[in-house]
């Protein structure tokens, strides 16, 4: 099997529907590899739920995915006082960080090119945070940051429709307690 000339990417994936469209966008471009790390979804049988159909989508399409423990404690300390944020404030900004932070430093020490998330296709996430934390974690770990908006051009409703097609398992909450309470 010859060695490909693309450069390594790995995709931070918060679940199976999020990383449908995304994926497509960048393998032209891209040996992409996912990272699951969530340590933010809860309870943990909607982890396992995820991570379960993160994996049997992975597999269907053939993109290895890799993941990293289940760390809700840390989770719940890094963001302990913060519980009545609105998402998207300040829990969000520390989600992202610890989420980034632990990609990079897999994707630094597994001799990827690049790193990206899927968190922009969803249309409750600010994609100009997400990108300018990505930017700045990508520094720390001398690699790349794919700078994206996946839910433009129409990404979320594809990503929607790819995932209907797929029969993929599709949560209505970013994945923390604090979101479902929002509902």
């Amino acid at each position: 099997m010859p060695v490909s000339e693309k450069p390594r990417l790995l995709l931070h994936v918060c679940c199976a529907p999020c990383c449908t469209y995304p994926i497509t966008a960048l393998q032209d471009e891209f040996d992409v590899e996912l990272f699951f790390y969530n340590p933010n979804i809860h309870p943990e049988g909607e982890y396992k739920a995820r991570l379960d159909e993160a994996e049997r989508y992975a597999a269907k399409i053939g993109v290895i995915v890799h993941k990293s423990e289940y760390e809700a404690d840390a989770w719940f300390r890094a963001t302990s006082g913060l519980q009545d944020e609105p998402e998207g404030g300040d829990r969000c900004e520390i989600c992202y960080r610890m989420r980034l932070g632990k990609t990079a430093r897999f994707g630094a020490a597994n001799d990827f090119d690049y790193f990206a998330t899927t968190l922009s296709i969803s249309p409750h996430k600010d994609s100009h945070m997400i990108n300018m934390l990505g930017e700045l974690i990508a520094d720390m770990y001398m690699l790349k940051f794919y700078s994206a908006d996946f839910k433009k051009n129409d990404g979320f409703k594809k990503s929607a429709q790819m995932s209907k097609e797929a029969g993929l398992y599709r949560q209505d909450y970013c994945g923390c307690q604090y979101s479902k309470k929002e509902k």
